[in-house]
C-alpha cells in the first residue's frame, strides 16, 4: 500500500521480539537483540519513513522500539501508560505453553477475568479511549506511529473492524514486531498485520 496518499494513516505497531527472564516484571523487559535490529531495520520500511507523530506504551519494549524510530525520524515519543498490554500482573511470567493456553482463554471468554488476568472487554475499552486520546494529541499530524503490545492491538484491531473479540484477530507469529493501519478520520482499517520491516 503506497504511503504517500493525501489519506491521514495510524500504523499501530507491535514490538518485536523481547529479553524474557522470569525474574523481571513482564513490563520491564527490554527488546532483545533480535528485536533491536529488526526496529532499526524498520525505519526504513515505507510505512515509517513518513511517520510525523509518534506514541507509545510505557512499558520498557515498547518504549525502546519507540526510541529506534523516534531517533530516525528526529521525534520524541509521547508515553501513554493506558496503550499498555492487557495487565497479566496476577500471574507475571507463565512458561510459553501456559501463557498461550491462558491466552486462548483471555480472548474466548473476554467478559472474564482468567486467572486475575484484565478482562478483554475491559482491555480493548481502555485501547479504545487510548486510541481517542492519541488522534487528540496528534493534531494534525499525518502520519502517526503507535508501538505497543500485541494483545491490545488485537482487541483494537476486532473493535474497528466492527468483530467480536477473538484471537482470530491476533497478529501471527510469536515473536511480535508487526504493525496494520487505520485510514483517518474514518478509523477504517485499510491493511491488516505485516512485518515492520517489510509493510
Amino acid at each position: 500500500m503506497p504511503m504517500t496518499s493525501d489519506r491521514r494513516l495510524l500504523h499501530f505497531v507491535t514490538h518485536p521480539e523481547v529479553l524474557i527472564d522470569p525474574g523481571v516484571a513482564v513490563p520491564d523487559w527490554p527488546l532483545s537483540e533480535r528485536g533491536r535490529q529488526r526496529m532499526l531495520l524498520a525505519v526504513a520500511a515505507p510505512w515509517a519513513l513518513e511517520v510525523d507523530a509518534l506514541f507509545c506504551s510505557a512499558e520498557r519494549k515498547a518504549r525502546d522500539g519507540a526510541g529506534i524510530l523516534g531517533a530516525a525520524r528526529g521525534l520524541v515519543p509521547v508515553v501513554l501508560e493506558e496503550l499498555g498490554e492487557n495487565d497479566r500482573s496476577a500471574t507475571g511470567y507463565l512458561p510459553r505453553a501456559e501463557f498461550e493456553a491462558t491466552a486462548d482463554l483471555f480472548f474466548g471468554h473476554p467478559e472474564t477475568s482468567i486467572r486475575g488476568w484484565e478482562r478483554a472487554v475491559d482491555a480493548q475499552g481502555r485501547i479504545l479511549r487510548a486510541f481517542d486520546n492519541v488522534l487528540a494529541l496528534a493534531g494534525k499530524a499525518r502520519r502517526i506511529a503507535v508501538v505497543a503490545h500485541g494483545g491490545v492491538g488485537a482487541l483494537l484491531l476486532s473493535a474497528l473492524s466492527g468483530e467480536a473479540i477473538s484471537r482470530a484477530t491476533d497478529q501471527p507469529g510469536d515473536g511480535g514486531g508487526f504493525l496494520f493501519t487505520v485510514a483517518l478520520p474514518d478509523r477504517r482499517v485499510v491493511a491488516g498485520w505485516r512485518r515492520i520491516e517489510t509493510a
